[in-house]
Parts: C-alpha cells; sequence; structure tokens
C-alpha cells in the first residue's frame, strides 16, 4: 500500500479546547500494534477523557479509548491500556518543566495521519475555571450575534 501524503484528522477532543487553555502544542508519534492502527483509521477511537502523563523520563497517554477491531481476535489489546508517546529527550525536558509548575496538564488533542503514520496532537494546557467558561461561551455568542446583524444589514 503506497503511503499518501499530507495529513487527515481520524479523532478530535474537542472537550481539552473546553477545558483548557492551551499553551503550546506537539506533534508526537505513538506506540501501537497493528490491530490498534486498523481500529484507529476506521476511526473507532476517544480521546474524550484521556491526558498523558510522564513516567521514567518517558511520556505515556492514558485513558485513550481504542475499540478492539473486528477481525483482530487474539490479536486485540486492551482498549485502554497506556500508550507510549514518542517524542526527542529535549521535548520531554520541556514538557518535565512545564507540569512540574501548578495548573498545567498535558492534554492529547487529536489523533491524525500523517504521511501514513498515526501522530498524536500532544497539548500543554493550564485548566479553565467555570467564569472562564462562561466567559467563552458569552463571546462567542456576542459573535454569532454580530455577525447575524451584519448578515441581516447587508439584505437590506
Amino acid at each position: 500500500m503506497a503511503k499518501t501524503k499530507g495529513t487527515k484528522t481520524l479523532v478530535e477532543n474537542r472537550k481539552a479546547r473546553h477545558d483548557y487553555f492551551i499553551e503550546e502544542k506537539y506533534e508526537t508519534g505513538i506506540e501501537l500494534v497493528g490491530t490498534e492502527v486498523k481500529s484507529i483509521r476506521a476511526g473507532k477511537a476517544n480521546l474524550k477523557d484521556s491526558y498523558a502523563e510522564i513516567r521514567n523520563n518517558e511520556v505515556y497517554v492514558r485513558n485513550m479509548h481504542v475499540s478492539p477491531y473486528d477481525q483482530g481476535n487474539i490479536f486485540n489489546r486492551d482498549p485502554l491500556r497506556d500508550r507510549k508517546l514518542l517524542l526527542h529527550k529535549s521535548e520531554i525536558l520541556k514538557l518535565i518543566a512545564y507540569t512540574a509548575q501548578k495548573g498545567y496538564t498535558l492534554v492529547p488533542l487529536a489523533l491524525y495521519l500523517k504521511n501514513g503514520l498515526v501522530k498524536v496532537s500532544l497539548a500543554v494546557g493550564k485548566g479553565k475555571k467555570n467564569y472562564d467558561k462562561r466567559d467563552v461561551m458569552l463571546e462567542k455568542a456576542a459573535k454569532r450575534d454580530i455577525a447575524r446583524q451584519m448578515k441581516n444589514s447587508m439584505r437590506y
């Protein structure tokens, strides 16, 4: 099978942008077995409650659900197992410095294909408070109202 050029987003974690201020993003590889790759390509993965943690100077993603592949039988793995993220040592050291600060966490934003390989968009996020979430919702509503008014005024 020939590798295709470009990227294709397979799974997104929309809740992450709602719950966190995104400070910095990293593109990482992920260690998977064959049946997991097939299942992710079919879009049967979920990043909703997932997060990343650093153990022994290695980054692991936790609570990422990859449904068992239908034709995988004995080769399927545990759907919620920890999966290792592949980063350079310098990037891992930066992430350790970030997470040492209070309130910062590592959140996977998306799973996507890049040149035939599964990649993870990993972000350093700072948790939002409830009033921050309300402010963002009010701001979006105001922008929608302004756009609606502009559209209506253009008609006349």
